[in-house]
C-alpha cells in the first residue's frame, strides 16, 4: 500500500472529523502517502495535518454555479488531469455523498486498486444510496457511531487494521501562545439559530471570568455575528474583549490555537477547537452531542460537551470550563 486518496469534500466540522484518518493510516501502513481531495476553502487547513501528502482543491461548490462557462469547463478538466498524476491503491470516501462519489471514480487506480465507501446511512449521517454503488466495495458499520469513529473504522475495515488509542488529529497552530496570556476564545456564531446560547448568558459568563483575570476574545464570520460580538463585548466591558476582524483559516488556526480555551456553540470553529487540542466547552441544546462532540472515550478529559436536552445553564458551563481548565492545569 503505497497510495491513498482520501476524498472529503466539505464542509468545515466533516473535514475536522476525518482528520485522524491520517494518523491512523500512516501508524498502520508505513511509508504510505495520503493524499486529501477537498474544497478550495478548507485546503489550507487541511495542508496543515501532519502526514499529508498532496491536498487536491475540488471547487464543486463554485463549479455547480457556472457549469456551463468554458472557464469552469477548464478548471474541471484540469482537477481530472491532477487527480490522475498518481495511481492509488486505495481511495477512501469518507463524505458518503453522490458529488464525493463521482470524484472518487474519477481517480485512476493501480492495478488491484480499490475505491470504498461507506456502504449505509449512519444516525444523522446525509449518506446517499449512490456512493454504495458507485464504489467497489461498500463498507457497512454500526449506524449508531460518533463521526470521528465513523471515518475511522471505515478506513480501518477497508484497508484490513484495527483502530487503535483515540483519535490524533494532526493539527498544529504556528508558534506558541504569548506567556502569561490567559484568552478564552467565545465561539458564540453558528449556521442555525437554534443552536445559539443566549447572549445574557455569554455576557454573564464572560464578566465572571473577566473577574478572575481572563481576556474574551470573538471571532466573527458575518455582519450578524460582528453585532453580536459587539453586544456581547459592551456587556462584559469592551476593555476586556478583543474583537477578531474576518480572517482565513489560515490565520484563524494560529490565532485560536494561541489562546488557552475555548468556549463554544455546535459549529465548526468548536470542532476546530477539539482538533487543536485545547480545553474546550462545546454547547448542545440538542442531544446530538453523543454524534459530534468532544468524548470521554476518545481521551478528552480537558474537552467536555454540556446539555442536549435544552439550552445549556449557565452554571453547568461555568463547572464544566473548571473541569477542563484544571485538567489541563490552568487556573480556571
Amino acid at each position: 500500500m503505497r497510495r491513498v486518496l482520501i476524498v472529503k469534500l466539505s464542509s468545515l466540522g466533516d473535514v475536522i472529523h476525518a482528520m485522524p484518518v491520517v494518523a491512523d493510516l500512516c501508524a498502520a501502513l508505513p511509508g504510505v502517502c495520503v493524499d486529501w481531495v477537498v474544497e478550495p476553502g478548507f485546503a489550507p487547513l487541511v495542508r496543515r495535518v501532519e502526514g499529508i501528502g498532496e491536498v487536491i482543491d475540488c471547487a464543486q461548490r463554485r463549479w455547480r454555479k457556472r457549469w456551463w462557462t468554458s472557464d469552469v469547463r477548464r478548471e474541471k478538466h484540469a482537477f481530472r488531469a491532477r487527480l490522475q498524476q498518481h495511481c492509488y491503491d486505495a481511495v477512501l470516501d469518507l463524505q458518503g455523498l453522490t458529488k464525493s462519489a463521482l470524484v472518487a471514480r474519477q481517480a485512476l487506480m493501480v492495478p488491484g486498486g480499490l475505491r470504498y465507501a461507506l456502504g449505509n446511512r449512519t444516525d444523522g449521517s446525509g449518506w446517499e444510496a449512490p456512493t454504495r454503488w458507485l464504489a467497489d466495495r461498500a463498507i457497512t458499520l454500526e449506524p449508531h457511531i460518533h463521526v470521528v469513529d465513523r471515518s475511522r473504522h471505515m478506513a480501518a475495515e477497508a484497508l484490513g487494521y484495527a483502530v487503535s488509542g483515540p483519535p490524533r488529529f494532526g493539527l498544529r497552530a504556528a508558534g506558541e501562545p504569548p506567556p502569561q496570556s490567559r484568552t478564552l476564545v467565545f465561539v458564540h456564531g453558528t449556521s442555525r439559530d437554534d443552536k445559539l446560547w443566549p447572549e445574557a448568558h455569554w455576557i454573564a459568563f464572560g464578566r465572571s471570568l473577566v473577574q478572575r483575570g481572563w481576556r474574551i476574545a470573538m471571532p466573527q464570520a458575518s455582519e450578524e455575528e460582528a453585532r453580536r460580538a459587539e453586544r456581547i463585548a459592551t456587556g462584559i466591558g469592551p476593555a476586556s474583549c478583543d474583537l477578531w476582524p474576518r480572517m482565513g483559516l489560515d490565520a484563524l488556526v494560529d490565532q485560536m490555537g494561541a489562546a488557552q480555551g475555548v468556549v463554544g456553540v455546535d459549529s465548526g470553529l468548536s470542532h476546530l477547537a477539539v482538533a487543536l487540542d485545547l480545553p474546550h466547552v462545546q454547547l448542545y441544546n440538542f442531544p446530538t452531542a453523543w454524534r459530534t462532540g468532544p468524548m470521554p472515550a476518545h481521551g478528552h478529559a480537558h474537552q467536555v460537551s454540556v446539555g442536549g436536552a435544552d439550552v445549556p445553564a449557565l452554571d453547568a458551563v461555568a463547572s464544566a470550563w473548571q473541569t477542563v481548565a484544571h485538567a489541563r492545569g490552568v487556573a480556571p
